[in-house]
Order: C-alpha cells, then structure tokens, then sequence
C-alpha cells in the first residue's frame, strides 16, 4: 500500500465536513481516510459508522474500520474454572464512571505485551474526556482494598459499546472490568461489545471475528435503539 504521504495516494484525506468515506469499501486492513479532528462531532460520526481513529505520535489521524471485525456478543463471554474462583475470592469491588480521568490514563500509561509506547495521546485522552463529560464515553474501574488496580472505558451509542483500551496494575482486574461490562450490558439489552481487531487475551474471552459488512448491518440495527447517555454513576454490577 502506498505512503499516507505519497502523491499517488489512494486513502483520501477528511475535509472540513463531516463525510466520512463508506467504510464498507475500504481494504480488508481498514485503512479508510486520514486528517481531519478528534472533535465530538467527527468522533461520534465515526463510531456510528464503524469506524475509529487510531495512529501513532509521528502519523496523522488515522481513521480505520477492518475486515474482519472483532465483537463479543455479551451473553457469550467464557467463564473458565479459574477465574470463576477469581471472582469468588478475589475480592474485587466494580464501580462504573467512577474514574474515568485515571482510567483513560493507566491506559496510556501501564506497558502491555507486544506493546512500544502508546497510540493514546494526550490529544486523544483530552477527546474522550470531553465525551465523558458529555455522557458517550464511560469507565469501569476495578478495585481492591479502595485502590484502583484496573479497568476499561469505551463509547455507548444505541445498543452498542464501542471497546477502547484496558489496563491491569494486578493479575485478572482488567479481565474483571470485562466480565462486569459485559454482564451489566447483557441484562441491558446491549446487542454487542466492539473489540475493533483480533486480540488473543479477548478471543480467550469470547470475542469472535465476523465480515465487516455485517458488523456495521447489527450497527445499524443497534443506533435505531435507546441510549444510555449520561453518567453511569449508578449502575452496580450484579
């Protein structure tokens, strides 16, 4: 594929407006546009129409949708033996929307296998706060003896969470968050849980791979449902 950088470029860049090219065209890779801003408008834009940014410090914004997807549909997450002994005793509390700001910033910060650096900037991190605040962008925080030691945040629209990023300070909190996430969403009526792209931790979990093509079909059919807009405060994990 050619340089983001060359003339001869096939991968267009965004305009001021908020036309996104149709993502059911772009390569398997998922490659389909660059520039443009992280502003509230352009990224919900994006998440209703499949797609998300995701690019290094030296690139542009990159705007992606690959073929496949990555989803777990929240009623079939795999539970193994062990870690339903970690759920037992572990003696994790889960709270959501309760830290978003620390969340967002472990995340960017705790080191991952097979992870150099981090894609979440701080131009990044300022964007999903601010769609925190507007009551899109939501956290789950794991905790043990009142400390934070994990957890995860996404975007919510119609019946779907967008998955962002997770993180662990000990063994099986972010794996917790997931499994709080997942249940609460399930005995909500969500239709599924965007993992983006293959991850083997998260495939362990029960996350499949589907074509494109039907991800943004269940999309579509997930955005004509009620939103949970605002603050999760007060949701509990049951």
């Amino acid at each position: 594929m050619a340089s983001i950088f060359d003339e001869d470029c096939l991968i267009p860049p965004l305009r001021q407006d908020l036309i996104f090219p149709n993502p059911r065209y772009a390569a398997s890779e998922g490659l389909l546009a660059f520039g443009g801003d992280l502003s509230p408008n352009r990224l919900l834009t994006a998440y209703r129409k499949g797609i998300f940014p995701w690019y290094s410090e030296d690139d542009p914004i990159l705007w992606w949708s690959p073929d496949p997807r990555s989803v777990l549909y929240p009623k079939d997450f795999k539970l193994s033996k062990s870690f339903r002994r970690v759920l037992k005793n572990g003696g994790f509390t889960v709270k959501f929307d309760h830290a978003f700001e620390e969340v967002i910033e472990y995340c960017s910060k705790v080191p991952r296998e097979g992870q150099n650096g981090t894609w979440l900037l701080d131009e990044m991190r300022e964007a999903y706060i601010e769609l925190h605040h507007m009551g899109y962008a939501h956290s789950v925080e794991v905790y043990l003896d009142d400390r934070l030691v994990g957890g995860l945040y996404g975007l919510s629209m119609g019946k779907a969470f967008f998955g962002e990023s997770m993180f662990s300070l000990i063994s099986n909190s972010s794996k917790v968050a997931f499994k709080a996430l997942s249940d609460t969403l399930d005995s909500r009526g969500y239709d599924f849980i965007d993992c983006q792209v293959r991850n083997d931790h998260l495939v362990s979990l029960g996350a499949i791979d589907i074509p494109r093509d039907i991800f943004l079909d269940e999309l579509d059919d997930s955005l004509k449902k009620s939103s949970d807009i605002g603050s999760w405060r007060d949701w509990e994990w049951s």
